[in-house]
C-alpha cells in the first residue's frame, strides 16, 4: 500500500455507476489515497459503495480509508478510517480495525488536538480549512503558519484540507503537508484524471 505522502482524494457524494471510473481516473492521475465520504442515510447503498471501491483501490495497490465510520470500515475492508471530533476515540477505532490500519484525526486549526492524536496513536493528523471551501463553507480556517509548527512537533505525516487549488497547493506542501486533502477541486473537475495529475505534480516540484 502507499504511504502517506500526495493526493489524498475524498468523494463527494456521487452516486454509483459514476463514482468509480471517476475515483479510478484520479488514481489513474496519481492519487494515493482515497477516503470514501458518504453523508446519505442509505446504509445499504454505503456498504455497496465502499465494497466496491475497496476492491478498486485494493487492485491499484492505493489505500481506501472511510470517513467517520468505524464499523463500515471494518465491514468493507478498508484500510483505515478518518475520524473527526465527534466520531470516536483513536484507541477505540485501532482496537476495532487492528494495528496496521491507517487511523487519521481532524485537527482543524488545534495543534493541541494533533498533539494529543499522535499521543494516542493515530497514523496522520489533517489541518484545515486553509481556504474557502465550497464542500464545508462554515469550516473553521488553519493559518498557514500551523503547518510549519505542526511539522516541527509532529513526528507523524501532516494533510491539509479546504478549497485546495493547484495553484495554492504547493504553498502547502512546501509548509508541511505531506498529503493534500481535495473533493470539489478534483471530481468537480470536466478531467478527473488531468486534475489529479495537476495536484499529483505539486509533490514532485516541492
Amino acid at each position: 500500500m502507499s504511504t502517506l505522502r500526495g493526493l489524498y482524494a475524498i468523494t463527494d457524494g456521487s452516486p454509483a455507476p459514476g463514482l468509480l471510473p471517476r475515483v479510478e481516473a484520479a488514481i489513474q492521475g496519481g492519487a494515493r489515497l482515497i477516503q470514501y465520504r458518504e453523508k446519505s442515510a442509505d446504509p445499504a447503498r454505503r456498504v455497496a459503495e465502499a465494497q466496491a471501491l475497496s476492491v478498486l483501490c485494493s487492485g491499484h495497490e492505493v489505500s481506501f480509508i472511510v470517513n467517520d465510520d468505524v464499523e463500515l470500515a471494518a465491514a468493507v475492508g478498508a484500510d483505515g478510517v478518518h475520524l473527526g471530533k465527534d466520531d470516536g476515540r483513536v484507541d477505540a477505532a485501532r482496537v476495532r480495525l487492528g494495528p496496521r490500519a491507517i487511523i487519521g484525526v481532524s485537527c482543524y486549526d488545534s495543534l493541541e488536538r494533533a498533539l494529543q492524536a499522535a499521543h494516542d496513536g493515530a497514523d496522520y493528523v489533517a489541518f484545515g480549512s486553509f481556504f474557502a471551501s465550497t464542500s464545508k463553507p462554515a469550516a473553521v480556517r488553519a493559518p498557514l503558519s500551523l503547518l510549519k509548527e505542526a511539522r516541527a512537533r509532529l513526528p507523524i505525516p501532516l494533510c491539509a484540507i479546504g478549497g485546495i487549488t493547484p495553484q495554492n497547493g504547493g504553498e502547502l506542501v512546501q509548509a508541511g503537508a505531506d498529503m493534500l486533502a481535495v473533493i470539489q477541486g478534483l471530481f468537480s473537475a470536466t478531467d478527473v484524471g488531468a486534475a489529479a495529475k495537476e495536484y499529483a505534480g505539486l509533490f514532485k516540484t516541492a
